[in-house]
């Protein structure tokens, strides 16, 4: 009886978890010209409007990139900082970290409010530099924690014996640590693919005319309409953030990429 009772509180939370997809999905493929539920008839049409409107495709396009240039930029910057906060005791540790991961403490307004200030006098706004390093200030935390969970996790003794067979410091990395590590870098990529894609407040503040993101077209698109065509840009969304988990989970698995 008690793991009956268990069984229906998860599924009743998988539910709730999973409503707005189960709304969202059918209202993609709505024949209505306003958002209704039920939809009173199922079409393409928005999907084929999606395709069509320049706007959001370019917008879309910004966004790939700028989640590519991103997870790159993280990766590269979060693994020496991840090796030596996991591994090095030294005075003062606790204290750098916290400051490395505070973007996860703090509001986002509060982030992109500040980032507006300072981006202003520097003429970085609307520029892809500005959306990177507002980008990196939300996603390097993440590729830290990632990281560090990785890096602790690895076998020991491993290391210190490809050192005592004669092997350089930068040859262990290379040959040693690193291949152990690509699980916990799939990861990284994976979480800050996705964190820099759906990034919507920050962007709000640093974007410009020439040059936007799709979470904020998306924003500015719902102002003044309300068609399903959100929705399918939303559906696509879903699909590509499960395609992305998939894909980790088929290539390393989850649970070892996220160092368990």
């Amino acid at each position: 009886m008690k793991r009956a009772l268990h069984g229906v509180v998860i599924a009743a939370l998988f539910l709730f978890l999973l409503a707005p997809v189960l709304l969202v999905l059918p209202m993609s493929f709505s024949a209505d010209r306003y958002l209704v539920w039920p939809p009173s008839g199922f079409s393409l049409r928005w999907y084929v409007a999606l395709a069509q409107d320049a706007g959001l495709m370019a917008a879309a396009r910004n966004s790939f990139v700028l989640a590519l240039l991103v997870c790159a930029a993280t990766v590269v910057l979060a693994m020496p900082a991840a090796l030596v906060l996991a591994r090095q005791r030294f005075r003062g540790r606790e204290a750098l970290l916290a400051v490395l991961t505070a973007p996860l403490l703090l509001p986002t307004i509060v982030l992109a409010l500040a980032l507006l200030i300072i981006f202003v006098g520097y003429g970085l706004i609307g520029s892809w530099p500005g959306l990177l390093l507002a980008h990196l200030l939300v996603a390097l935390p993440y590729g830290i924690r990632v990281l560090m969970t990785s890096v602790s996790t690895l076998p020991a003794g491993v290391e210190e014996a490809a050192s005592s067979l004669g092997a350089a410091p930068w040859s262990v990395f290379q040959r040693v640590t690193l291949p152990l590590m690509l699980p916990g870098v799939a990861a990284t990529g994976a979480i800050v693919f996705l964190v820099s894609f759906d990034e919507v407040v920050i962007s709000l503040f640093v974007v410009g005319p020439q040059l936007t993101t799709l979470p904020v077209a998306m924003f500015r698109y719902v102002e003044s309409r309300t068609d399903p065509l959100v929705a399918a840009v939303s559906a696509l969304l879903v699909l590509l953030t499960l395609a992305i988990v998939l894909i980790l989970e088929r290539a390393v698995g989850l649970t070892r990429a996220l160092g368990r």
